[in-house]
């Protein structure tokens, strides 16, 4: 079988064999559901030391690093067999799909061959529970020992890791890879009990904590001695799957908050429920509105570089996060008393919370009115938003009458544009 695979000018060609080809189409398309795959956070390793690949370049890719590098993973799961019946899984084992299964020894091939193509810089690699989790994660992370070990690849590696296998597994999957990853998949133990009973959060909680503590536990040795091995240098992220029960955003954000602080994830990431093959009557019969994932993303950005809490960002009153406009907004909205803010006086965190302000456009204000007041003319060079901020911030050629203030505002909550016309500035 030839497969193709387009990057931005050229097409790339790849002679596999018909079952080879057959399994990767199978499996690259299962794991289209998993949205933990980014490689924010990682060390830069390259190959300029020797070795092969390297996590530092850009290339055509589906992942974005914080500092706006796109990077290219190749993404698939060992197998889509699995034991467990999770209802709200394409790969259940009760789903009527095609079922397919790499050898260890395939995916270091596929890895080796799009790498030298210059067609990805890294692998996302999941799998199905086979036999039991042990077995699972001991091929898992004899890939990724081959890889590093055999081949001195050092592209990005992130491995999905089963909370039921055992510790010493997980421990050397994180010797070996940048990310480790356990996905939550619902907030609640109630839920999991409804549509994944195989699952429980405190077995899926007590690895994090483990992973946790080896991640600390590496940089305190690298603190002592610079040359000590590293483990799970990007540490490890989950997923959430958004829609497929009743949970507000409320509680979904309460979980994502709960992991960030004791469990010190890096990502908690959201994926919207898409209706699949055979579902159960338990499921819901259409997907949610994509917006509602996004706006789980920019509350989730609030809460970790702006210091809101999950209660500014819902209410009692109001669990879900309005579609219609962004969380910083809507927050504003709520609280008109504390509007407008002197840009020339306000403090830095009070300034996080001006809507159309990002946290790069507040550290340049800080910088700006250190030489001369803040002025319309200096927001419209750094590309603040005025007809998002100007009702809300006080500078020194404009201050917004209270009349005009709340025709702005009462025109926010009205609207019915698109809800790209509210972005939070990044």
């Amino acid at each position: 079988m030839r497969l193709r695979l387009r990057s931005r000018r050229t097409t790339v060609r790849l002679n596999m064999g018909m079952d080879l080809g057959a399994k990767l189409a199978i499996l690259a398309d299962a794991a289209k559901y998993d949205a933990s795959c980014a490689s924010s956070g990682t060390t830069r390793r390259n190959s300029r030391a020797g070795g092969m690949g390297s996590s530092v370049g850009t290339g055509i890719c589906h992942s974005y690093t914080p500092d706006g590098r796109c990077v290219s993973l190749l993404k698939i799961l060992l197998t889509n067999f699995c034991i467990y019946d999770c209802l709200y899984c394409v790969n259940r084992r009760s789903s009527n799909v095609q079922r397919a299964r790499f050898t260890p020894e395939e995916v270091v091939q596929l890895t080796l061959d799009f790498y030298r193509r210059n067609y990805i810089e890294g692998l996302f690699l999941s799998s199905g529970i086979i036999r039991n989790p042990d077995y699972t994660m001991e091929q898992v992370v004899r890939i990724a020992r081959t890889l590093r070990v055999d081949h001195q690849f050092r592209g990005y590696i992130h491995l999905k890791t089963i909370p039921e296998a055992s510790p010493d597994l997980i421990a050397e999957a994180g010797k070996w890879a940048d990310r480790l990853s356990i996905n939550v998949e619902l907030p609640t133990q109630s839920e999991l009990n409804v549509l994944a009973p195989e699952k429980n959060l405190e077995r899926i909680e007590r690895s994090m904590r483990n992973i946790k503590a080896r991640v600390e536990q590496a940089k305190a040795e690298r603190r002592q001695n610079a040359k000590a091995p590293v483990f799970a240098p990007a540490g490890q992220s989950t997923q959430m799957i958004v829609g497929a029960t009743p949970a507000s955003d409320a509680m979904i954000l309460q979980r994502a908050s709960s992991l960030y602080h004791r469990q010190r994830l890096r990502r908690v990431y959201y994926s919207a429920f898409s209706p699949i093959p055979d579902a159960s009557s338990k499921l819901p019969l259409t997907a949610p509105p994509l917006v509602r994932e996004h706006r789980l993303y920019q509350a989730d950005w609030l809460m970790r570089f702006y210091g809101f809490d999950v209660a500014e960002l819902t209410t009692r009153d109001e669990p879900n996060l309005p579609l219609n406009f962004d969380p910083k907004l809507a927050w504003a909205l709520r609280n008109r008393g504390k509007f407008p803010v002197d840009l020339n006086k306000a403090p830095r965190e009070i300034l996080l919370r001006v809507p159309g302000l990002g946290v790069r456009n507040v550290n340049r204000i800080l910088c700006i009115r250190r030489w001369h007041s803040i002025r319309l003319i200096d927001l419209t060079r750094l590309r603040v938003p005025l007809t998002k901020a100007m009702p809300f911030i006080i500078v020194a050629d404009h201050t917004p009458g209270l009349l005009e203030r709340e025709t702005v505002i009462n025109r926010f909550v009205n609207t019915q544009e698109q809800p790209q016309l509210f972005e939070i500035a990044a």
